[in-house]
């Protein structure tokens, strides 16, 4: 039986450690606990980050700085990195924005009983991107977990292929 790709497992890995790592940042932010955090996009640290950077640190690590692997995987890090705390944190304060203005239109609505208005029953998440620190930490955590991977993968014996 083939075992899973050592690059993949560990990346996966780091995006679960992250996502399980936001009940307790929640808890620290807010004093309540909530499993649902490890569910949630946006938060501390980004899952997303700390997935591509421990399989860039990983890869690194395995096959050097120099290969055109590790390449890939620096520069798609990078674009997700970039995507985490740019674009979707942007996305995510633009449903803010709509959110309360739709808070605003049913407010006015009830005080001119002749304006229409049919308020929605499901608000959009907010919470869609990072903040810049956010990103940090989790690819913080990436590349230790990455590190950590190829280092115990070092101590195995490697079976020849064939």
């Amino acid at each position: 039986m083939e075992k899973m790709n050592r690059g993949i497992l560990t990346a996966l890995s780091a995006i679960g450690i992250a996502q399980g790592l936001k009940i307790l940042t929640h808890y620290k932010l807010t004093g309540k606990w909530d499993s649902k955090q490890a569910f949630t996009t946006g938060g501390m640290p980004s899952s997303h980050s700390a997935g591509v950077a421990a399989l860039a640190s990983y890869v690194a690590a395995n096959k050097g700085w120099l290969h055109t692997e590790t390449s890939l995987a620096t520069v798609f890090g990078v674009i997700v990195m970039y995507d985490a705390q740019g674009i979707r944190r942007h996305t995510g304060e633009i449903a803010k924005l709509v959110n309360d203005l739709e808070d605003n239109m049913a407010k006015f609505s009830g005080e001119f009983p002749s304006f229409e208005y049919v308020e929605r029953e499901k608000e959009l998440n907010e919470l869609l991107g990072h903040q810049p620190v956010e990103v940090g930490a989790g690819a913080l955590l990436g590349v230790v977990l990455g590190l950590i991977s190829a280092k115990l993968e070092d101590g195995k014996p490697s079976k020849p292929n064939g």
